[in-house]
Order: structure tokens, then C-alpha cells, then sequence
């Protein structure tokens, strides 16, 4: 009986590894392909597109962040498991790569999910908008529109209008409107408003100031939680 040489056995050896890192090759890429499709399937159903990830990001929405950050890093180990050599002990950190990976893949997910509806449905920030105002000094009316959405079932939006002189401070202790505006179930605002005003002689003009609770009511302040702010000079 012949026996077979080194090199006889070194062959079916080194084709068995081939084959078994095509196998591996092919599993990463599939992992690698169904976890990002569903991410992006996911974030696009919810309406996160291009548009809504520059929102995100100008309002400063940390799960963006994360969910890229995620995202990557499972990348990362899923390359990293690739490169692993198909010995035993190898075959068990390639395993305990993979399935950090597909923890932070399941990361990535769920923070992608909070991401896409937190920017979807707006920050609760108001705004005022088709501001008119008709008739003489003596019997004005202003006419003006407040909408805000994302706003929080427990909260509400407070406007005010008032008179103002040239360093835009308030003329009196009351302005000519005051409204507390609940958000419906699906946390939208929209209120058409139309009131009669009496311009005081002294008046620079008015201005209109839309904040939802616990935002500040500094109009030029830094925070995606400001106010709305409109100013109308008056002749």
C-alpha cells in the first residue's frame, strides 16, 4: 500500500480551508447585505430621507450619530471575523465577532428607529406664519397663522402679541392676545388667529412670540427649542 505524501495531503487540506473561506466569505456578505438593506428599508418606511437627516442633524439629534457610529463598528467586525484563519480557536473569536457585529447591527436598528421618528415628527418648535395686518392704527386687525408639530401630548404652545416701542420693549403690562395651544393626538398645532388692535401712539410697531413649554423665550437664543419670533414695524 502506498502511502501519500506531504504534499499529497497538504493539497485536500489547503482546498478544504478554500472552500470553507468562500463559505465564510459568503455568509459575511450576506450577513453584511440583510443587515443594511433592513436598516434602510426600515429608516426609509419611516420617512428618513435625505431631507429629514439634514433636519436631524441641524437640530443637533443624537441618534443619527449613534446609528452611524453602530453601524460602522459592526462593519468593522464583520471584516475583522473575514480575516480571522479557519483553525478552532479561530472559528471561535470569528463567532464571538460576528455576534458582537450583529448586536451592534441590532444597535444601529433601534437607535436608527428612535432617529427617523424623533425627525420626522419635528422637535415641537412653532412657527409663525402669514402675519397681515389691515385697517388704520386706530382699529387694526392682525391676522396671523401658529402651526408646530412634535409637540409632546403633556405640553403646550403659549402665544403672545403686543405692542412694542423702538427698543422693542412692551408698551403695558398686557398685550392685545394670549393663547395656550394643546397639541391634538398625533402632537400637531395649527390655529388660524384673526383679533382687532388699537395701536398706541407710541408704538414702534408689535411683535408676535410662539414658545412651547420649557423652551426659552429669548428670541435670539441658541437652542432648537427656541421661540418664534415676529417683529412688524408699523407706519
Amino acid at each position: 500500500m502506498n502511502e501519500l505524501g506531504s504534499d499529497d495531503r497538504e493539497a485536500p487540506l489547503g482546498e478544504f480551508q478554500a472552500r470553507v473561506g468562500k463559505r465564510r466569505l459568503d455568509d459575511v456578505a450576506k450577513i453584511l447585505a440583510g443587515a443594511l438593506v433592513t436598516v434602510a428599508g426600515i429608516m426609509t418606511a419611516l420617512g428618513l430621507t435625505s431631507d429629514v437627516v439634514f433636519v436631524a442633524l441641524n437640530n443637533e439629534s443624537w441618534p443619527i450619530f449613534v446609528a452611524a457610529l453602530c453601524a460602522i463598528l459592526a462593519i468593522v467586525c464583520s471584516i475583522v471575523a473575514l480575516l480571522m484563519h479557519p483553525t478552532r480557536r479561530g472559528n471561535v473569536w470569528e463567532t464571538v465577532t460576528l455576534v458582537i457585529g450583529v448586536i451592534f447591527y441590532m444597535v444601529a436598528l433601534s437607535v436608527a428607529v428612535v432617529g427617523a421618528s424623533k425627525a420626522a415628527g419635528g422637535n415641537g418648535r412653532p412657527t409663525v406664519t402669514n402675519v397681515t395686518v389691515a385697517g388704520p392704527r386706530s382699529a387694526s386687525r392682525v391676522s396671523f397663522d401658529v402651526r408646530a408639530d412634535g409637540v409632546d401630548t403633556w405640553a403646550s404652545v403659549t402665544v403672545t402679541a403686543e405692542a412694542v416701542d423702538d427698543d422693542r420693549e412692551p408698551i403695558g403690562e398686557v398685550g392685545f392676545y394670549y393663547s395656550s395651544l394643546r397639541p391634538d393626538d398625533r402632537g400637531e398645532i395649527e390655529q388660524h388667529v384673526s383679533v382687532p388692535f388699537s395701536v398706541p401712539q407710541d408704538a414702534w410697531g408689535f411683535q408676535i412670540i410662539a414658545v412651547t413649554t420649557g423652551g426659552s423665550e429669548e428670541c435670539d437664543v441658541r437652542s432648537t427649542h427656541g421661540p418664534a419670533c415676529v417683529e412688524i414695524r408699523l407706519p
